[in-house]
């Protein structure tokens, strides 16, 4: 039977729940048991898809097309478990799903409550698709005492008196601060967030606090004795100078050995941390540094493209340079001013988005990548703005864009079901905007003898996808007469994947997220081809 442990966190939000998961599944994983990550979200979203990436940072897809959490990315980058729908839920989707339930006469007239509906319902989730797992974890978002997450602490606190305390451990992540005017570590914000917990029904049994200075022992003695938990329970976490530090400062602090205890279990490996102390060697030592520009809407806010961050220092890592990001918003990138900006940049990348604003920005960029020969990624979104800058100035199609920008325009880009034989817009409403799109893994074959093939050196590959509209197929022969060749089809030969430009050193757009797949021990070939090229322009 699966041991249940529960995360939650105290004090102040973004304490890094998620990253601390992520590193107690690694070193779980490493000692030889096997290990499954959930996040339960209290918003009323029912996924995070429809959500500004202002608000919530990314949105992370996995395999199955499940719109989630990017804490899921932090997930399957420390452990290399890849996520699954049945990982994420939230308050949205567990109300979403009674309504409906409740609509159909499911409940045979009973009057549908918080308790126990809603909370049988996160229970479910809790313990729904568990096959062999020995740890299953779930993070509860959010700060204990918000109102929204009061059912999933309900929830996990009836759970884990139905499974029992030998099969359910609760973790609480607090804040502890460091008064620089007194020069003192204050450990009462961590004894009333407890204390709060406590008053919904919860012990925890281990305390993660967070500082940015080590918690003198007297300290950590005092969080022991007023929070009544074990001093050896008391697992300090000091602010680490990159992620990848986090599963090696666990390790220190025994975080794992902790919960074996706990759960009366021995290791059944020897943990390796050394591939960690080697990429964070590399991260904070390395000298040689590589200039990459992000051209984008959401650059204001580091979690909007946190698993491309990652994905580009992932490349940094395996080429054994330091990546510098230049964040630069596109809706205020002018024309005249591309010279000026990108003079000492020496990779140009174009990520995802939605929408008109700063598009023109992302063209210009583009124009600019493509004429002076400097190495271009572009994903998704991106990719399509470099087939339409392309037919813009090569093609000599001065209205060519996007249906989804232009309904006037000459699609080059366009919902899938808005092309007839001829290429002619047909038709293209969606009510719905949310999971409506093109979404997870989907197969790809790759042209022989281009650049996209000896990157990932295979004839088909399996890359998750993001997005409602796609590439004109029907102009295909016009774009390869001029030199920009459709790379990589859907099987079908059908929907272009890829374009890169025949007489250019490194120019390649994607129509899906290669950084969803991209790990720090096993960065995605297609980022550490971009930064080499970056490296050498």
């Amino acid at each position: 039977m699966a041991r249940y442990i529960f995360v939650t966190g105290g004090v102040v939000s973004s304490l890094g729940k998620g990253l601390s998961s992520a590193s107690l599944a690694y070193l779980l994983k490493s000692q030889g048991y096997k290990v499954r990550i959930r996040k339960m979200d209290p918003y009323l979203n029912v996924d995070p898809g429809t959500m500004s990436p202002f608000q919530h940072g990314e949105v992370f897809v996995t395999n199955d097309g499940a719109e989630t959490d990017l804490d899921l990315g932090h997930y399957e980058r420390f452990t290399n478990i890849s996520a699954k729908k049945s990982d994420n839920i939230t308050t949205g989707k567990i109300y979403s799903d009674i309504i409906k339930k409740e609509r159909r006469g499911k409940y045979l007239g009973k009057t549908v409550q918080v308790i126990p509906h809603v909370t049988d319902r996160i229970k479910d989730f809790i313990k729904g698709d568990i096959t062999n797992e020995d740890f299953v974890i779930c993070e509860i978002g959010g700060t204990v005492g918000d109102i929204e997450s009061l059912p999933f602490v309900e929830a996990i606190r009836q759970f884990s008196n139905e499974v029992g305390r030998s099969k359910s451990l609760f973790i609480h992540l607090t804040f502890v601060p460091f008064l620089k005017s007194s020069d003192e570590i204050k450990t009462k914000p961590t004894q009333h967030s407890v204390k709060e917990l406590r008053s919904l029904g919860i012990q925890p049994d281990i305390i993660i606090c967070r500082s940015q200075k080590n918690i003198p022992l007297d300290q950590r003695k005092k969080i022991s004795l007023f929070c009544n938990v074990l001093i050896e329970n008391v697992i300090e976490t000091v602010d680490v100078r990159t992620i990848y530090e986090a599963p090696i400062s666990f390790f220190n602090e025994k975080l794992d050995n902790q919960v074996l205890k706990y759960f009366k279990l021995k290791p059944r490996k020897k943990v390796n941390l050394l591939p960690w102390k080697k990429i964070t060697k590399t991260v904070l030592n390395t000298k040689k540094l590589v200039n990459i520009a992000i051209i984008g809407k959401y650059v204001n806010l580091k979690d909007a493209y946190k698993s491309l961050d990652e994905a580009l220092i992932h490349g940094g890592i395996h080429n054994n340079v330091k990546v510098s990001l230049i964040r630069i918003e596109s809706d205020k990138l002018k024309p005249s001013q591309i010279n000026k900006v990108l003079k000492n940049v020496s990779g140009i990348l174009i990520p995802g988005g939605f929408g008109k604003r700063g598009t023109e920005g992302k063209i210009s960029a583009i124009s600019y990548a493509r004429k002076n020969k400097i190495p271009f990624l572009g994903i998704c979104f991106g990719m399509q703005m470099a087939v339409i800058e392309f037919a813009r100035n090569i093609l000599k199609i001065k209205n060519a864009g996007s249906s989804e920008l232009d309904k006037k325009c000459y699609p080059v880009i366009g919902l899938l079901n808005e092309w007839n034989k001829n290429g002619k817009l047909i038709k293209g409403t969606n009510e719905n905007l949310g999971g409506t799109m093109r979404l997870g893994l989907y197969k790809a074959k790759l042209r022989h003898n281009s650049l996209i093939k000896k990157i990932y050196k295979s004839k088909f590959i399996f890359e998750r996808h993001r997005h409602r509209y796609e590439v004109n197929n029907n102009l295909r022969n016009k774009f390869e007469n001029k030199g920009m060749i459709f790379s990589g089809m859907s099987p079908d030969d059908m929907l272009p994947e890829i374009i890169e430009l025949k007489n250019h050193p490194w120019f390649i757009g994607v129509q899906y997220h290669p950084e969803f797949k991209s790990r720090p021990l096993a960065p995605h070939p297609l980022f550490s081809s971009f930064i080499k090229a970056a490296k050498l322009y």
